[in-house]
């Protein structure tokens, strides 16, 4: 039986992603900082779908975080198929009006434990000739969007260089780059939400259905919805001073 491990599983793209795959019968390994929603979560996914389902508390902000999942992932014993690295958060303000100390964090979260995790999934994936990994970007990896973009331009560039270099090792890779999607992130951000109009926002399980379906294709990346791969494309080719002042009122986060 297929083994997933999902970081950030307790909500938004997360939470979807257990849903989805314990729905299609994959054992789970779910991993996230609040104990007590861990707890809720496992219980509900096993109720509804007969999941095996294991929690992993870890605060991947810090070290002991971590490293508590990287060895979860290289643990011989109890092999992990898929790894989905979906955790995150975003920073109210701009760039001088947020501490140093967040900004280093979310790195960390974004970068550092992506870099890492994947590091420790991918060597018995291979040997195996078979694993998968998705790593949760943002359309804002293609913004101007201060360090929130930046991190996840840095896990685009990272996913899709890693998937050549392991082209025909059995390992697939697939960086997903939802735009405004409706789940807590906004909120749990203290950011405004009501000014976007309700046709932006995409619906988080069929974000999860089209990575999915985009990663079993053979794509690296992943843009939900012809909406979004319109902005994208848009972004792609517009001068950065222009770009900046048309998405100054824009927050493109899952």
């Amino acid at each position: 039986m297929t083994t997933s491990l999902i970081t950030g599983a307790t909500s938004g793209l997360g939470a979807a992603f257990a849903r989805r795959l314990a729905a299609d019968g994959h054992r789970l390994v779910l991993v996230a900082r609040d104990e007590d929603r861990l707890a809720r979560g496992a219980k509900e996914l096993g109720a509804r779908y007969n999941s095996s389902v294991e929690t992993l508390s870890a605060d991947l902000a810090t070290e002991a975080g971590i490293a508590a999942v990287e060895a979860r992932l290289g643990d011989p014993a109890r092999r992990v198929h898929v790894l989905v690295n979906s955790a995150g958060f975003g920073i109210r303000g701009s760039f001088l009006d947020a501490p140093v100390t967040d900004e280093i964090r979310l790195l960390r979260v974004h970068c550092e434990a992506v870099l890492r995790l994947t590091a420790a999934a991918v060597p018995s994936m291979r040997e195996r000739r078979h694993g998968f990994v998705i790593n949760v970007a943002s359309t804002a990896a293609f913004m101007p969007r201060g360090t929130y973009g930046a991190s996840k331009a840095w896990v685009v560039s990272f996913t899709e260089g890693i998937a050549q270099e392991l082209r025909g090792s059995g390992v697939r890779f697939l960086a997903l780059c939802p735009g405004l999607t409706r789940t807590e992130f906004h909120d749990r951000a203290g950011m405004d939400s009501t000014r976007v109009p309700s046709w932006a926002w995409l619906n988080p399980h069929r974000v999860v259905a089209t990575a999915l379906r985009d990663l079993a294709r053979g794509r690296t990346l992943s843009i939900p919805d012809p909406r979004y791969k319109l902005a994208v494309a848009l972004a792609r080719h517009t001068p950065t001073p222009l770009l900046t002042a048309a998405t100054r009122n824009y927050d493109p986060k899952p």
